[in-house]
């Protein structure tokens, strides 16, 4: 085991950075993109049963956000100390927090099944649903809900995975599981006509293959054990893991109340209004799947040799990912913006879908311009333990700038108001990180200071 640290430490703190955000990062890209497109599968397959049955996907997309707030609080949370813990070659406390993160972790994503399934209905309105979407809504999130302690599980094992070096581990539970449930959408839904039930059956199934795949990656070849042993018993642990994972909680909770919010707006304009936001806003994720998914690499390599002292590579990492970030996002944005019709009407042939839609999603490709701006920063501050700095730039987009312009919005220009939310947003809250990136390159040294 200590060969096996020493050779982990040398790899991350003498690779070229570049090349080793790179071999994190594509593994968690290509993991991204498969969860996007069968998130657009679901998006393709229900939209063929109507503009209810999909603007269902989108009040689920919200339900589907807040149990990413927990398991990525989790997971984010213990990866970091998991991956400080390593660059300190200590591999009891690094078994001590995954252990803590992943069996808290399965208790609370029970809880939350338990508490969701005895309120479906109430709760389904809620997260935005109308009267026609409801039926719909429930259906699909009854399987959510039971599938709920296998996605925290695997969530938390995935980003466990990927602080400790072992991106493409991951990448292989998560993508097994996302190929599947294409699969199981097509099969279910077109073949055996199950209709919405059918996609939330095929959900859940998957959630619950790549969380044995994963439980068996982690347990092969991770250096940090899960076992009942090294669950700790110090209330400071579990603080530890919510205080540093609290950004992942704030950026995903704020967009889970925030999309819930947009479908709440959304409703008088009916049910088109509502799909075509849904259908925006997966296009806008599977871009940012793409075009920052590098930065999930770039995470572990700052977390780790902010740990060891290697604040020069800290740096290169933070301008690289930008970068790269940059010139990805404005490829994918182009495409969207030229083909905003031509992407809509692939998830939604209804005509007014398709008009809501095409200004919304052009919108939002400016608006995801700036998106690399403010990502890459707010992954280092949270890596590196300055979790109040993250926590407050986590809430910029989804919190201090998002509801209020969506509300103001709402009010003073009725739709268009609400398709401009989210791309004004997106610009502010890339401006606003700027100086924080600034702050970082000129105030942090490249080496301890002795």
């Amino acid at each position: 085991m200590a060969s096996q640290a020493d050779l982990y430490y040398k790899r991350m703190t003498e690779t070229p950075v570049s090349r080793l955000i790179i071999s994190l990062g594509i593994p968690t890209t290509i993991s991204m993109l498969i969860t996007n497109v069968y998130n657009m599968a679901d998006t393709y397959f229900v939209g063929t049963l109507g503009a209810s049955a999909q603007g269902a996907t989108g009040v689920l997309f919200t339900l589907q956000a807040i149990i990413q707030a927990l398991s990525f609080m989790l997971g984010h949370g213990s990866g970091i100390f998991v991956s400080k813990a390593l660059a300190d070659k200590n591999t009891e406390e690094a078994s001590q927090y995954a252990s803590s993160a992943f069996y808290i972790g399965i208790l609370a994503g029970t809880v939350l099944s338990i508490i969701g399934l005895i309120f479906l209905d109430p709760f389904m309105r809620l997260l935005g649903s109308t009267d026609t979407i409801l039926p719909h809504a429930k259906d699909y999130g009854l399987w959510v809900l039971l599938a709920c302690p296998f996605m925290v599980g695997s969530l938390i094992l995935n980003n466990n995975l990927r602080y400790e070096g072992k991106a493409f581990y991951a990448m292989f539970g998560l993508t097994t599981g996302g190929i599947l449930n294409i699969f199981g959408d097509y099969i279910f839904v077109m073949r055996c006509g199950l209709g919405v039930f059918g996609a939330g059956m095929a959900t859940a199934i998957s959630q619950v293959v790549s969380f044995l795949i994963l439980l068996v990656m982690y347990e092969r070849m991770a250096q940090g054990k899960l076992r009942p042993r090294y669950i700790s018993r110090s209330a400071g642990t579990y603080l530890s893991i919510c205080k540093v994972g609290l950004p992942s909680l704030i950026r995903q909770g704020l967009t889970s109340i925030s999309t819930g919010l947009l479908n709440n707006l959304t409703k008088p304009f009916g049910d088109a209004a509502i799909a075509a936001m849904s259908v925006v806003n997966r296009y806008s994720m599977f871009v940012m799947c793409i075009g920052l998914g590098i930065g999930q690499g770039f995470q572990p390599v700052s977390s780790f040799n902010y740990q060891a002292g290697e604040y020069k590579r800290v740096k290169k990492g933070l301008l690289f990912t930008t970068a790269v970030g940059f010139v990805m996002v404005l490829l994918l944005s182009a495409v969207g913006f030229a083909f905003a019709e031509q992407i809509v009407y692939l998830f939604q042939k209804d005509p007014a879908v398709i008009a809501v839609g095409i200004p919304a999603l052009r919108y939002a490709s400016i608006g995801l311009l700036f998106m690399p701006l403010s990502i890459p920063v707010n992954m280092l501050y949270q890596s590196i333990r300055k979790a109040g700095i993250s926590s407050f730039l986590s809430l910029l987009r989804a919190g201090l700038y998002f509801i209020p312009f969506l509300l103001l919005g709402s009010h003073f220009l009725g739709l268009t108001g609400i398709q401009l939310a989210q791309p004004v947003t997106d610009v502010l809250n890339g401006i606003t990180c700027v100086p924080f990136m600034i702050h970082f390159l000129k105030k942090t040294p490249d080496a301890p200071i002795e």
